[in-house]
């Protein structure tokens, strides 16, 4: 069996800490058993080496999230990156296409698809673990995990099992219908049913999607489906396939799991109520800070509520409210923070002039042992003041050993690396003309390319 795990969609709902560069699923806010902070997808790859799936997993993801996911999972994970963003039916056909074509993968392995960010418990992938012979035993189209409700929720979709399979000993049951998001009232009635939340997580045959595909008329080569993905229908796997299909069983579960799509959600699993500097009353109750700006936060007498600081901005919201919050965000701004594989990027300042100049100031770390791209700006001139650490600066061919208090001026079209011995920050500031797109050229990645191409003084 293979598995694909799904990691796309942008961060609004939890603004300011996610945006379209940083998903939810990066958030570093949950703590693993040594009390480091980590992301929802740093804690599901973990739980998928304990299970001893990661070995044939990959990750399906956006370009845009390239860098980050290498960053907080590692380089040797094998992603299936998306051209653009489309939704869930043609990020699965594309990594079905390329499981199909680039790898060669039998039409008869079990494929399991999983999104990158659920709140399980280790014995969940056991669960996951089954569908492949459930697949084979049912003889269904579809196996769907439904996990047992423990409360009447208007948040999630519901797996209506048929009638007859209630109380059958087979690990699984025939699906009769789906409900999407129905009020309390509803879901207590579906409950009735033996309902089940459906929590994303289902499995086929790859010759079922690659079947499929061809009846649509869309290729089954991975390299031409890329080519076209852009014509793709931006519709969900649940509404293209899930729905129509006709023979699809679905497996109870009944162990502990979550989405953490909301700060009301997310905040009952952090172990701590505050990150980053600041202050929480004694007298707050259910109150919880997380800060990733230098400006210490100050919460006193509020209870139920979650304050959010980040480089994009600042959040104050009952909990409650949190859910409303794509309704409030709507600012049209570029994000401030992002992770590369390399370090990060903080933009501390973005402006433009009268003249049409503009000039913005980033603050940049680059981790010891990692290196900028061999690259030059076309359209911007750049100073770096090298504020921590020790690096290697290459430009235009020219070597030279960096530390804390040098300047380098590296003008447009001059092509330039840094590669960090230790840890090193730095505040860039770049200026150009406005009407003029900054585009980045990219040469070379690794620091042997580099070494070995553009200077003999290594």
């Amino acid at each position: 069996m293979k598995l694909i795990l799904l990691s796309g969609g942008s961060g609004s709902r939890l603004w300011p800490l996610s945006n379209d560069a940083r998903s939810k699923q990066f958030l570093k806010v949950l703590e693993n058993e040594n009390q480091q902070f980590i992301s929802m997808v740093q804690q599901v790859w973990g739980q998928l080496m304990q299970s001893n799936l990661s070995k044939d997993s990959y990750i399906a993801t956006s370009q845009a999230q390239v860098e980050m996911m290498q960053s907080q999972v590692g380089p040797e994970v094998r992603l299936i990156i998306e051209p653009e963003r489309r939704d869930t039916f043609p990020a699965i056909a594309l990594a079905a296409a390329y499981l199909y074509s680039m790898e060669g993968i039998s039409l008869n392995e079990t494929i399991a698809i999983l999104p990158v960010d659920p709140y399980v418990e280790n014995h969940f992938f056991d669960t996951i673990k089954s569908l492949e012979a459930i697949i084979h035993h049912s003889e269904a189209d579809l196996a769907l995990i439904g996990v047992e409700p423990n409360y009447p929720s208007s948040k999630y979709g519901y797996i209506i099992p048929e009638t007859g399979t209630h109380g059958s000993k087979q690990p699984y049951k025939r699906v009769s219908s789906f409900r999407e998001k129905p009020s309390e009232a509803q879901a207590a009635e579906l409950l009735t049913k033996q309902a089940l939340w459906n929590c994303g997580v289902f499995a086929f045959k790859l010759g079922y999607l690659i079947s499929l595909l061809e009846q649509l008329n869309l290729p089954i080569q991975y390299e031409e489906l890329n080519k076209q993905y852009q014509v793709m229908p931006k519709i969900s796997f649940d509404y293209q396939v899930v729905e129509r299909a006709e023979n699809i069983v679905v497996v109870p579960y009944s162990g502990y799991w979550k989405d953490l799509g909301t700060w009301n959600t997310l905040t009952e699993e952090m172990r701590n109520k505050q990150i980053g500097q600041g202050t929480i009353s004694e007298d707050c109750i259910n109150t919880h800070l997380i800060n990733e700006i230098d400006v210490p936060v100050s919460i006193i007498g509020l209870s139920d509520v979650v304050v959010a600081a980040s480089p994009d901005g600042i959040l104050v919201s009952s909990k409650s409210a949190s859910t409303r919050i794509k309704d409030y965000i709507k600012y049209n701004q570029a994000p401030k923070f992002e992770e590369r594989k390399w370090g990060w990027v903080k933009i501390l300042d973005d402006q433009v002039y009268e003249d049409n100049r503009c000039v913005t100031t980033k603050r940049v770390g680059i981790r010891a042992e990692e290196n900028l791209s061999y690259r030059m700006h076309t359209y911007r001139d750049e100073v770096w003041t090298i504020v921590k650490g020790e690096g290697e600066f290459i430009q235009n061919g020219n070597y030279m050993k960096v530390k804390a208090g040098n300047i380098l001026h590296i003008p447009t079209k001059t092509l330039h690396t840094l590669r960090a011995n230790s840890d090193i920050e730095m505040i860039v500031v770049q200026s150009g003309i406005r009407s003029e797109e900054n585009s980045l050229v990219e040469l070379y990645h690794t620091w042997r390319e580099i070494s070995e191409i553009c200077t003999k003084a290594l």
